[in-house]
């Protein structure tokens, strides 16, 4: 128990997984989007969703998610211009619109995880390609890579494919220029986001971005930014132990529902799915907040 479970555990019941605000409301895995115009409000619920579905709900997730974000998106304003205008509200975010490309940037620093597109379950198949990208034999799950790898994938909300820089550019799903202007500032932005975790004592393991065009025509970076959602994130303190002892990493992230599901069910395929068990939303709920002080060294608030 932390300081924070009594408050997690009488919250368990009220969770926000749904928002009313003015405007044509789009309800994505995650956030709720409304169309205000020249802007876009973004309220980020407390809904958790893997394996292309939504699994269950999480005490003040949607709070520590668009904090995070937040933080983020002020820290690297020198790497590349954001969607942000402002953040009136804890969950919530006022967004400039812009049309996104149609793809997931993933940028990965390790070889781990346990869904169909994660590298780590690729590795374990036998394949040694991936994304365009040629690994060596003898990796192990959870192995720092040699370099980080950028494994962009469609957007879908069925199923995401992962893409080599090749068919993006063949498949005409964005021009050259673009390309490369993006997966450098990808690879850039997770250099950097790698630096600052690593002096919280953190390892930022991968991480998705999406980048889009504003009005001007200028790429921006928009949606979430390293958050637990969107990110991996380990303590560094434990990771070579537990990786020397064929551990699981000391963790901030959902990997732990994904993997209570994978063990229980099957995700893909079963129409119904267990729901699961409140010591568990606890724990993630728990996780997320010690992420969000871990990294940004403030003391989370309720109402920020």
């Amino acid at each position: 128990m932390n300081k924070y479970t009594v408050k997690i555990t009488q919250t368990l019941d009220h969770c926000i997984t749904a928002s009313d605000f003015p405007g044509k409301k789009y309800v994505g895995k995650v956030r709720d989007v409304y169309d205000q115009g020249d802007n876009l409000l973004l309220v980020t619920t407390d809904r958790l969703t893997a394996f292309d579905r939504y699994l269950t709900s999480i005490p003040f997730k949607g709070i520590v998610l668009n904090q995070i974000s937040a933080w983020w998106f002020a820290k690297t304003k020198h790497i590349i211009a954001n969607h942000v205008i402002a953040v009136p509200a804890p969950d919530a975010l006022l967004a400039k619109k812009c049309k996104i490309f149609p793809l997931e940037f993933i940028v990965r620093g390790y070889i781990t995880g346990s869904t169909d597109t994660s590298l780590w379950t690729h590795y374990a198949k036998g394949m040694r390609e991936y994304c365009g990208h040629q690994l060596p034999e003898g990796l192990i799950k959870n192995q720092k890579l040699s370099t980080p790898l950028l494994t962009p994938t469609t957007k879908s909300d069925v199923h995401d494919e992962p893409l080599s820089a090749h068919e993006i550019i063949t498949q005409k799903l964005m021009s050259q220029k673009d390309w490369d202007l993006v997966s450098a500032t990808a690879l850039r932005m997770f250099t950097y986001a790698s630096e600052i975790a690593a002096q919280q004592g953190l390892i930022l393991v991968d991480t998705k971005y999406e980048f889009g065009k504003d009005a001007m025509g200028n790429i921006i970076i928009a949606d979430e930014l390293h958050t637990p959602d969107s990110s991996r994130y380990w303590r560094t303190a434990s990771y070579a132990q537990r990786l020397a002892a064929g551990e699981e990493p000391d963790n901030f992230d959902k990997e732990i529902i994904r993997l209570w599901y994978k063990k229980n069910c099957d995700p893909y395929q079963d129409k119904v799915l267990l729901e699961a068990p409140k010591e568990l939303r606890i724990k993630v709920a728990e996780r997320y907040i010690d992420l969000y002080e871990a990294l940004t060294g403030r003391e989370f608030e309720w109402a920020v």
